[in-house]
């Protein structure tokens, strides 16, 4: 049995996530800020929220009894910032008929999982995002960690590659429909070569869970063309192993002292847990202040056609490169075709 194995593989990967979810708060949460979390049920524990000195905290989930269960586990602590809950379906639900005289107060809105749900469909990611610039005061931000679907279907077409190179001689049009890991597997539900903007469903299940979560993958570029039309500028969207690298005093710090083995003795990542990081990305974009000029770097996704039985979308795109701000590389230079992704996964090409 391996070292990582005897160390209960499950504990040591969940709480990887959770360690990069508290950096990024960390990282990103001032004080006194109004912060409103999606999903909260399964989010971060009150005590998290303390350690950033919050003003004022909305937490939004779809579940009425992983509301009442938060609401009452909060309201027996005792905190410097007061609460509201509300439960509401925040990719089908309209917030202002729920949160009312609390619309374009948050200071950010936070997404720390079930956000590739909301991408299932457009008409959801597309309610999502108007939902999100609602919530957020002119200036605030819409962050949080996603799936890296660059990443994850990159892995996914080096295994199909991989075995269409072994298997030439069997009937085509069959392929392989998981990725297989130390630490985790990833089974697609429908075998097929193609990527779609919308609902291209995945099953992950990290090595002793007793049962897969359902993801969908993250058509970034459609993400930031939804997002665009619902006000929210991009800003950045980098895979967590970049992450780590550009936030190593805090983030190393804190994988050292998780009394986990998940680094090595000069605080870099082990193998298997840069594997899982890079499943993962982080997300920001911005509300405009009225009087800012747009971003430069905002891409323009123009309107395309798709037709997925004639050729792989990828190859038909066009892409109109806006010209970026001074100090940042180009956007084609910083990300993949479908978001970031360690650099021998990136596609060569951007959209």
């Amino acid at each position: 049995m391996s070292q990582f194995a005897a160390q209960r593989p499950e504990l040591a990967v969940h709480r990887l996530y959770d360690l990069a979810r508290t950096a990024l708060i960390k990282i990103f949460v001032h004080p006194y800020a109004t912060v409103c979390e999606l999903y909260c049920a399964g989010g971060l524990e009150a005590e998290r929220w303390e350690e950033s000195q919050i003003g004022h905290y909305i937490g939004i989930d779809e579940s009425s009894s992983g509301i009442n269960e938060r609401r009452e586990a909060w309201d027996s602590i005792r905190k410097v910032y007061t609460t509201d809950f509300f439960n509401l379906d925040i990719c089908t639900d309209d917030v202002g008929s729920h949160l009312q005289d609390r619309m374009n107060l948050a200071d950010m809105v936070c997404c720390l999982q079930h956000l590739q749900l909301c991408l299932e469909t457009e008409d959801k990611a597309r309610k999502l995002l108007h939902n999100v610039s609602s919530l957020l005061k002119p200036g605030g931000y819409f962050f949080g960690i996603v799936p890296d679907s660059s990443t994850i279907w990159a892995k996914y077409q080096k295994n199909v590659e991989a075995y269409h190179n072994r298997s030439g001689s069997l009937k085509h049009g069959i392929v392989p429909s998981c990725i297989r890991s130390e630490c985790y597997m990833i089974t697609f539900e429908i075998e097929e070569e193609k990527f779609p903007l919308f609902g291209k469903k995945y099953q992950l299940k990290f090595a002793g869970d007793t049962s897969a979560e359902t993801h969908c993958l993250v058509h970034f570029p459609s993400l930031i063309r939804l997002a665009r039309e619902a006000g929210l500028e991009y800003v950045e969207i980098q895979n967590l192993t970049e992450f780590f690298d550009d936030n190593r005093a805090q983030f190393a710090g804190m994988l050292m002292s998780s009394g986990l083995n998940l680094v090595d003795t000069r605080g870099r990542p082990l193998p298997r847990s840069f594997d899982v990081l890079s499943l993962y990305t982080t997300f920001i974009f911005q509300k405009p202040k009225p009087d800012a000029a747009l971003p430069l770097m905002t891409p323009v996704i123009p309107e395309v056609t798709y037709n997925n039985d004639e050729a792989d979308w990828m190859e038909e795109e066009i892409y109109i490169e806006p010209e970026p701000l001074s100090g940042l590389g180009k956007i084609t230079e910083q990300k993949g075709i479908l978001g970031p992704g360690p650099p021998e996964l990136r596609f060569p090409e951007a959209l």
